[in-house]
């Protein structure tokens, strides 16, 4: 099946499986491939990066919770040339489609990005990640910048919290689709007593954006994509029924990165089912048909070799 992830036109920005990361969660690609067939992936969504270089937070990066983690990194990345330089051939490799989050920063910074990332022949969509506090006006600034620069298909990830009104200002702008949302932020005491800001992850912050997903797919006439506390294949499906065209994964490829690829095969179509009456170890939970044929294939193989 194919999934438009943003509006339809000359560069819209279509998938084969309406399931992929989340941006801050999958690095730049290599550091899963060797966990999970990234090619049963819709696509892959980058780490954030900014125009010029950012360094890393200081303290505490990962506070545990009772339900989840809490989070802060200060995005760092060398800057966007240096990711393109070091990650292009890993691109080239990869099957699926590539979208580039690039964090909002100042309209020129985003201007810059986005014209970088046009000549990128790797790279088949931006990601532009919206500050938490972004007013309507500084919003729709940031999302023209790009929409206004760029062939390639924008989508826009909104803010924790946003407001019905601040998706259809990105929208306006030019914003071809929408990531509802970006994780919300929190303050939580570390191991050694301080605390600590950043972003809350678990399954808990689902219902919260499970209602906001309806809410903006229902009002905004662009595609939506659903992120936050996905951890079972149901979960993914509940964005779907709210009115989702996709949906994008987080911590929960930090715990088990096969379950992003079970999700994936889940919502691709690619699970089968257990046969009526068979014994509960006649079948494997997240196994699609074009693995099974594999299977089946590499067993003929071996076979025959050893005839």
């Amino acid at each position: 099946m194919s999934i438009l992830l943003t509006r339809p036109g000359k560069h819209s920005l279509i998938v084969e499986t309406p399931v992929m990361p989340a941006a801050g969660t999958f690095g730049f690609g290599e550091q899963y491939r060797s966990l999970i067939d990234v090619d049963k992936l819709g696509a892959l969504v980058t780490n954030p990066v900014t125009y010029t270089p950012w360094s890393p937070a200081t303290g505490t990066r990962v506070v545990p919770l009772d339900a989840g983690m809490l989070v802060h990194t200060g995005l760092p990345n060398p800057g966007l040339s240096k990711v393109l330089a070091k990650h292009r051939s890993t691109w080239e490799r990869l099957p699926v489609p590539i979208i580039v989050h690039i964090v909002s920063t100042t309209e020129d910074e985003v201007r810059r990005c986005v014209h970088k990332l046009e000549e990128e022949e790797t790279v088949d969509g931006v990601e532009l990640g919206l500050n938490d506090d972004t007013s309507i006006g500084d919003a729709q600034a940031a999302v023209r910048a790009a929409a206004d620069n760029a062939d390639k298909p924008i989508l826009v990830r909104l803010p924790f919290g946003s407001t019905i009104e601040l998706a259809q200002a990105a929208a306006d702008a030019g914003a071809g689709g929408l990531v509802v949302c970006a994780p919300p932020r929190g303050t939580a005491r570390d191991s050694g007593g301080r605390l600590v800001s950043g972003r809350l992850y678990g399954p808990f912050i689902k219902p919260l954006v499970l209602r906001l997903v309806g809410q903006i797919a229902r009002r905004v006439d662009v595609p939506v994509i659903g992120s936050g506390g996905i951890h079972s294949p149901q979960d993914a499906r509940d964005y779907l029924e709210a009115g989702a065209v996709a949906v994008q994964i987080d911590s929960v490829t930090w715990i088990e990165p096969s379950l992003l690829e079970t999700v994936a095969r889940d919502l691709g179509g690619l699970v089968i089912t257990q046969p009526t009456g068979a014994l509960p170890d006649e079948w494997h939970p997240g196994m699609g048909e074009t693995e099974r044929r594999k299977r089946a294939a590499d067993d003929t193989t071996q076979k025959d070799n050893q005839r």
